[in-house]
């Protein structure tokens, strides 16, 4: 009796939180409706004519569509892949210093850059590889010259990639140190005494150690394909770029906000929804099927 009491206060406290999502996830999505309809602004949502699935008809015919799709995998594997490799090397490297103070400042320091927002990393990083900004300062010593690299359709991605790798990795780190934390000590006690070296240790004790939660965190990521990061895209990126940076979101905020083109930008991000739903829930199944991780 005592425990299901227990049980009524965490179902309380969750009700702010489930409020939240009502008001600001569940009843927007009746605006989905516009994406089948020759939306006018004067009728309404309920006025305005049906238009059945002409829109995603259209949405398949257009070349900036399939590019934007293009665009979103590429960037968001990549950075899938890159936000998993990092803060893993990172990790065991950093579990490999034995002077703890000097540990936790560098784990500080590589954390920092989570909590700030896009708008701030994104002045920085422009900042950074401006025309007369230090990159360029420092590449004109070994006789380079000065390169726009946000202009460099080319290279943009590359940029995207690696400046969000800077901001993510430090958090990364935290969950793979404290996989590490949970390998039994006694197991490398025993690797030294059969004359095991480092690189022996980490192949056979640390990976396996953490190989649950890399697995974990790679499953669950699947769920991000289409999420290549508006915040960072948009604060980024420019018309000469649009070729290899324009993503999903990016485009619907252009096309349905500023161009006015309601019904279109909708059904994308429709789609968009509907194929990141089916993903993530593969991705659960398969991280429960995996490593038996669930969240009910």
């Amino acid at each position: 009796m005592r425990m299901k009491g227990f049980a009524k206060h965490y179902y309380l406290m969750l009700i702010p939180g489930f409020l939240w999502l009502f008001v600001f996830s569940i009843v927007p999505m009746f605006g989905i409706i516009i994406s089948f309809q020759y939306f006018n602004p004067g009728k309404g949502i309920l006025g305005s004519d049906w238009a059945g699935l002409e829109h995603f008809k259209y949405m398949f015919l257009l070349k900036d569509t399939q590019e934007v799709f293009s665009n979103t995998l590429v960037i968001a594997s990549m950075k899938i892949v890159a936000n998993l490799i990092a803060p893993l090397l990172f990790a065991l490297m950093l579990n490999e210093l034995s002077l703890m103070i000097l540990r936790r400042w560098i784990q500080t320091i590589v954390y920092l850059p989570h909590f700030l927002s896009w708008v701030i990393l994104g002045g920085i990083v422009l900042d950074l590889f401006s025309y007369n900004g230090p990159v360029n300062q420092l590449t004109a010593l070994f006789g380079f010259q000065p390169k726009l690299f946000f202009a460099d359709s080319q290279l943009f991605p590359f940029l995207v990639v690696g400046s969000d790798v800077w901001k993510e990795f430090g958090f990364g780190t935290i969950i793979y140190l404290a996989a590490l934390t949970g390998i039994n000590p006694a197991l490398y006690e025993a690797a030294n005494i059969d004359g095991a070296g480092r690189w022996r240790s980490l192949w056979h004790i640390t990976l396996p150690g953490i190989r649950t939660t890399a697995v974990l965190l790679t499953v669950l990521s699947l769920g991000n394909v289409l999420n290549a990061g508006f915040d960072q895209i948009f604060n980024l990126y420019n018309p000469l770029v649009y070729s290899t940076g324009d993503i999903i979101d990016t485009w619907v905020y252009r096309t349905g906000l500023l161009n006015l083109q309601y019904e279109l930008a909708t059904a994308v991000g429709l789609l968009k929804s509907v194929v990141g739903f089916l993903l993530i829930s593969v991705s659960y199944y398969l991280a429960y099927r995996f490593v038996n991780y669930r969240i009910f």
